[in-house]
């Protein structure tokens, strides 16, 4: 795995639960975050949102503790005070959160599946990527 230098990247909340609930890239972009490979920059909405989303499919599945893992996202991410946007950034308004604490941050990307993220890439420079595309860009 390599490690790279002054790399802020937001995950959107697809990813985070896709990764501590099943394997494949989100898995391993999370596993990498643990390991120290970059930083992961949240906002108090998406940490929120994280939490939420978890724990509501947390329901369906009583043998995975999300616990630990958000206790250890709220213990080694850096935490950023959103942007307040001036306009709409996506199809969706409630993704504009991933957009304003990248934005905050000074992070150059967001990882995520989400479509209307994925259409509003490259908006102020910001590039959305899937998790393969960060994998194979940053992590091999």
């Amino acid at each position: 795995m390599k490690v790279v230098l002054d790399l802020k990247v937001v995950m959107d909340t697809n990813v985070i639960v896709s990764g501590v609930f099943f394997s494949g890239p989100p898995f391993q972009i999370l596993e990498a975050w643990q390991s120290g490979a970059f930083e992961l920059a949240v906002s108090q909405e998406i940490l929120e949102e994280y939490q939420r989303v978890g724990m509501t499919l947390q329901e369906g599945y009583q043998n995975v503790d999300l616990k630990p893992f958000l206790n250890f996202v709220i213990e080694h991410a850096k935490f950023y005070e959103s942007v307040v946007l001036e306009e709409a950034i996506c199809e969706d308004p409630d993704d504009d959160k991933f957009f304003a604490c990248a934005l905050a941050s000074g992070s150059e990307t967001i990882i995520s599946g989400d479509k209307h993220l994925l259409k509003a890439s490259g908006y102020q420079g910001i590039r959305v990527l899937k998790p393969r595309q960060f994998l194979d860009t940053y992590l091999r």
